[in-house]
């Protein structure tokens, strides 16, 4: 039932369409709020996105990407260290399960 509800929705296929994940949120958003989703502006600001995201990354130099994306990393990605003997039960004459 999905497929025929995108199958009438969807039109041409384009250079940038609207991929089946996208279009199943954007159905799942006029279901849940009541809302209509313009196809036309959502596929323009897309491509508009699109855009800006390239321009920003020409412009920009592959060193200083590197080094903010590995900044990025290491702020997101935070050692843990765990002390495994705090961690050890207690041997002893204790059965391993409670009563």
């Amino acid at each position: 039932m999905i497929r025929r509800i995108i199958q009438k929705r969807r039109s041409e296929p384009r250079l940038a369409g609207i991929s089946l994940e996208e279009e199943l949120a954007l159905l799942r958003v006029e279901l849940m709020y009541g809302l209509r989703v313009n196809r036309e502006a959502y596929l323009r600001r897309k491509v508009d996105e699109r855009e800006e995201l390239a321009t920003h990354l020409r412009a920009r130099d592959t060193t200083t990407m590197l080094a903010e994306l590995r900044g990025t990393l290491e702020r997101a990605v935070q050692p843990t260290v765990v002390d495994l003997h705090s961690r050890r039960r207690p041997v002893g004459n204790q059965d391993p399960e409670p009563a």
